[in-house]
């Protein structure tokens, strides 16, 4: 998903969103459902989350500056994490809160039928944004399958809005499972059950999307892919005896820096020195084109070199030295 396809997508959501959100909370208002509520806040939340989104998206876009020399990019991870807060402490908090409410106080639900319109509309709307979301999500996870797409995937924007989508349809069937049975039975905390069931699925999502923010923000290495094709580059280059380390970092969605630590030949002239390093700058960023920033360190006494099978995984270690460039 391009940019652009990201921000279409998420002003797509952020409207339905919003209007769903007034319709629920209107719907509430005259029906005096809880899980009608829970289903508006949550609403509102999503509409707020997307907000959060563009903004982070803005933010990242601006150019690097003598303060942010490496730019912004980690902005949308902040905003991201920002999202899950929200969701977990107004979306999952209030709703659970007005469920129990709820179901320690039950209130008969009036004209469900107003419910059962908004709701069904709700779907409607909320399941054209998760199409849209799904179709833009389908062709950039490729032959990977989801859980693996969400893993590899550096930009939060890519799936959460496939993934709110997802919890808002889910949510939205689980108010009409409880508006349904406190209207067969008679027994109201139906109703509240459901506002509390709909407050653990933003709980799980604010969970989720922590954890998958978390290490972006403070600095996850580049996919193993992406770490295996430079260590490729740099051990077919003549002018490299020994590969001490790659440590690589997201600095955005787009963005990776390598500093890499080398072990030169003992016979090359400055000048075959610098004409090495340029090569193997320009043929990784070439081949690796999220690696935008590459700094290699000369290091002629270093611990012996990982095996295959670690370089992958190796992303820290090593002594310091002066960087050649």
């Amino acid at each position: 998903m391009s940019d652009s396809g990201s921000k279409t997508v998420i002003l797509a959501a952020l409207t339905g969103n919003f209007l769903i959100a007034v319709s629920k909370f209107v719907a509430s208002v005259f029906t005096g459902s809880t899980a009608m509520f829970a289903e508006g806040i949550h609403s509102v939340i999503d509409t707020g989350n997307q907000g959060l989104l563009l903004y982070g998206m803005k933010r990242a876009s601006k150019p690097p500056d003598a303060k942010f020399p490496f730019g912004y990019g980690k902005e949308i991870y902040f905003w991201s994490f920002m999202v899950a807060v929200l969701l977990f402490t107004l979306g999952a908090g209030l709703s659970i809160f007005e469920g129990v409410e709820k179901i320690l106080h039950p209130e008969p639900i009036s004209h469900p039928y107003i419910n059962y319109i908004v709701l069904g509309l709700a779907i409607l709307f909320e399941g054209t944004s998760w199409f849209i979301a799904a179709k833009e999500f389908r062709r950039i996870k490729g032959s990977w399958g989801v859980l693996e797409a969400v893993r590899r995937g550096k930009d939060p924007n890519k799936f959460l809005v496939l993934f709110e989508d997802t919890a808002a349809i889910a949510g939205l069937l689980l108010a009409i499972v409880g508006l349904v049975l406190a209207q067969m039975t008679g027994i109201n905390m139906f109703d509240g059950i459901a506002s509390i069931g709909i407050g653990l699925i933003l709980a799980f999502c604010s969970v989720w999307l922590a954890i998958e923010t978390k290490g972006l923000l403070i600095g996850e290495a580049a996919n193993q892919y992406v770490v295996r094709d430079i260590w490729n580059i740099l051990e077919a280059d003549p002018a490299v005896e020994r590969v001490n380390e790659v440590p690589t970092m997201h600095i955005g969605p787009e963005y990776v820096l390598a500093n890499i630590s080398l072990r030169f030949t003992d016979d090359l002239s400055g000048r075959q020195l610098q004409d090495a390093i340029a090569r193997m700058d320009r043929q990784i960023k070439t081949e690796c084109p999220t690696v935008k920033r590459v700094f290699i360190e000369a290091e002629y006494e270093a611990d012996r070199a990982p095996s295959h099978d670690q370089r992958a995984d190796k992303i820290d270690g090593g002594d310091a030295s002066p960087a050649v460039s």
